[in-house]
């Protein structure tokens, strides 16, 4: 199973650490995994590349972490919420279609 942990502060959400594979089938072939993959490689695009913030990224085995930085502007910290809260909903309603696969939380 994936679990996606969105890190929060208040309501604001400051990263998010995906761990594990979905198991939903075999690696190459698992479309879970594919769709989980793609929209964090999108939402770190958005953030490094597109808007330039340098956000912290980490990659371990079957773990992906991206944190935002402090002291961001208030268009940036606009842009990144909305960004980051899409990207829960996003993992949430993939949890309602596979519950046995992947699993979305908020931690402190």
């Amino acid at each position: 199973m994936t679990t996606i942990s969105f890190r929060m502060e208040g309501s604001r959400v400051t990263g998010f650490t995906a761990r594990g594979h979905s198991g939903y089938a075999q690696a190459g072939s698992d479309i879970v995994c594919a769709a989980v993959t793609s929209a964090i490689r999108v939402a770190e695009c958005a953030v490094n590349d597109v808007l330039g913030l340098e956000a912290a990224v980490k990659v371990r085995d079957d773990t992906i972490s991206l944190k935002l930085p402090g002291g961001l502007s208030q268009d940036s910290e606009s842009i990144c919420q909305t960004l980051l809260t899409a990207l829960m909903l996003y993992f949430s309603q993939l949890h309602e279609e596979y519950p046995d696969h992947i699993f979305v939380e908020e931690a402190d």
